[in-house]
């Protein structure tokens, strides 16, 4: 019994050792490490562990901190320039190979074009090349994508939250009430760091990040020059505008270049699912719709079948945590059914996501019809895709395809995957992949599949937002380890 203790202990304190070296890596050189997708910045030491136990849910055995560690030791002697490195990827190739050479050899081959490329002038000039990011409206999807932003700030070329705009509320402490939601939240948990406000200048101070709070009535009355900041993208979280001519307001506000809406567009705005349709944002695109939460959640795996087993046609049920747009308790509501009580029943409604897909990948349109019922949580949601395909297929082959696609394909950011029959909704609170792929729930009948789906339908989607918005502002980074061809990520 002593043993396993002993060990534990001894996993702790190598963890502890990584976390100044994962810092240095980030804050010095830009370098963004995760083990399989799991980011451990600013982790804790019970993080680091998790992330690494997670390994053997994908693997055929857990990945040690002992493999890890003299990885990152390596790593920070190397002199990075800007990269993301699966550190957790790296280290199973390396011990798959034997393990016999140098660890600073092995790494020289495998990220050498970012070796060697860090010097005092690209730091700094990363930290000019930051872009200026406006947050139009602060509500659920507004304070996570703030959290984010002020998550990633500290590395350099990166997008700064630089202000966020909102309506006088009737408080006289209004300031003071923004800043304590977004240092509390009863889903997500407190803010990982310190807030504090600068009242006589309307300015929240989050992890160092000055952020002017702006109070305005609409989208283009705005200077926003007179703040300092220029040329930024406005990420537009209110729904209020979602057609080109009320987006469109903002771009008369000076300092404003690019929109991004956190919903679906409408008209001839592009509908973004990154990952899926990302490369046909262009710079003469002005303004862009990251979609809906479901949308992004369904349309990587759907992809991911289209392209190796083909769709006839599908239906999508999706099974969604009720919003701010229902009652708690039963009052009167436009919309057919939301009026009834959100905590205390499930409520059919519709959803425009299964038609929404084809506007990010056109093969499917026509083919899949979609509805949905909101159940008493407050958030993470299931999609149910139930599809004809073009050949038959058993659930082992579909999951072991899906698990490799979430591990090694360009869409890993997208999809995850999941093997266990114990998981429940809230263990993907907080998930930043788009959608989570249920592998004990898989059922097919010849060429019947039935998938379920899991998504945060707050994290995963503003993580996918933010991915969209670093497109926009040019801000990517080598990926590492390659699959096979030249990658680039914007996570």
């Amino acid at each position: 019994m002593n043993e396993h203790l002993s060990d534990w202990t001894e996993r702790e304190s190598t963890a502890e050792a990584m976390i100044p070296l994962i810092g240095r890596l980030y804050r010095k050189n830009n370098v963004v490490t995760s083990i399989y997708g799991r980011a451990i910045i600013n982790q804790s030491v019970i993080g680091i562990l998790r992330a690494h136990r997670f390994v053997r849910q994908v693997e055929d055995s857990e990945l040690s901190v002992h493999d890890t560690y003299p990885m990152l030791a390596a790593m920070d002697q190397l002199e990075l320039g800007c990269a993301h490195i699966d550190i957790g990827k790296l280290a199973v190739k390396y011990r798959a190979e034997g393990g016999d050479e140098p660890m600073a050899t092995f790494l020289k081959r495998e990220i050498g074009e970012v070796v060697g490329q860090y010097t005092a002038e690209s730091a700094a000039n990363a930290e000019k090349d930051s872009k200026d990011i406006v947050l139009y409206g602060f509500g659920r999807i507004g304070r996570l994508l703030a959290r984010i932003l002020i998550e990633k700030a500290g590395g350099g070329n990166n997008l700064r939250l630089r202000a966020i705009v909102v309506r006088k509320g009737g408080a006289s402490n209004d300031l003071e009430k923004r800043a304590s939601l977004l240092r509390r939240d009863s889903v997500h948990g407190p803010f990982n760091g310190t807030i504090s406000i600068d009242e006589e200048n309307s300015a929240i101070i989050a992890n160092g990040n000055y952020i002017k709070v702006i109070y305005s009535d609409g989208p283009d009355t705005l200077n926003y020059n007179d703040y300092g900041i220029n040329n930024a993208i406005v990420i537009d979280n209110t729904g209020i505008w979602r057609d080109e001519d009320g987006l469109g307001r903002h771009l008369k506000s000076k300092g404003v270049s690019r929109v991004l809406l956190t919903a679906p567009g409408k008209g001839d705005i592009k509908n973004i699912v990154y990952g899926i349709n990302s490369d046909t944002i262009t710079a003469e695109d002005r303004i862009l719709s990251a979609a809906s939460c479901t949308t992004n959640a369904i349309t990587p795996v759907l992809k991911a079948i289209y392209d190796e087993y083909g769709i006839e046609d599908g239906h999508v049920e999706t099974v969604h945590s009720y919003t701010n747009d229902q009652n708690l308790i039963d009052n009167y509501h436009k919309g057919g059914r939301r009026g009834r009580s959100a905590p205390l029943n499930m409520v059919i409604t519709e959803t425009g996501a299964a038609k929404a897909v084809s506007k990010a990948l056109p093969e499917l349109k026509g083919k899949l019809t979609g509805n949905a019922i909101r159940v008493p949580t407050p958030n993470v949601s299931m999609a149910i895709l139930n599809l004809n395909l073009k050949k038959e297929v058993t659930v082992e082959s579909v999951n072991d395809y899906l698990r490799e696609m979430a591990l090694h394909s360009e869409l890993q950011k997208q999809i995850d995957f999941v093997n266990s029959p114990e998981v429940v909704s809230t263990d993907f609170v907080g998930s930043r992949h788009a959608g989570i792929v249920d592998a004990q729930a898989t059922i097919t009948s010849g060429n019947r599949l039935i998938l379920y789906v899991w998504y945060d339908n707050e994290a995963g989607y503003s993580a996918q937002v933010i991915r969209v918005a670093n497109q926009m502002a040019g801000v990517t980074y080598a990926v590492f380890p390659r699959r096979g061809r030249m990658e680039h990520s914007t996570e």
